[in-house]
């Protein structure tokens, strides 16, 4: 991954809940959350993976989660 990449994944209640990777020198930074807009989004967890490991997590993410690719939510 060389720039940050969104992922997300429509809800019920019209809301979003999205998977953003934003890479590093070292490291990828994965950031999860949901966002129901008007209001604030709400990141849930966020780590620091390998880009080998971002990868796999993304690919996983897509194939069994749901997400699909888009433009950043915000």
């Amino acid at each position: 991954m060389a720039r940050p990449l969104w992922l997300v994944r429509p809800r019920a209640d019209g809301g979003s809940d999205f998977v953003a990777f934003v890479p590093g020198d070292a490291s990828v930074e994965m950031r999860e959350g949901s966002h129901l807009p008007p209001q604030m989004p709400l990141l849930k967890r966020r780590c620091w993976l390998r880009r080998d490991e971002a990868e796999q997590q993304r690919r996983r993410l897509q194939q069994e989660g749901g997400y699909r690719h888009s433009e950043p939510l915000f």
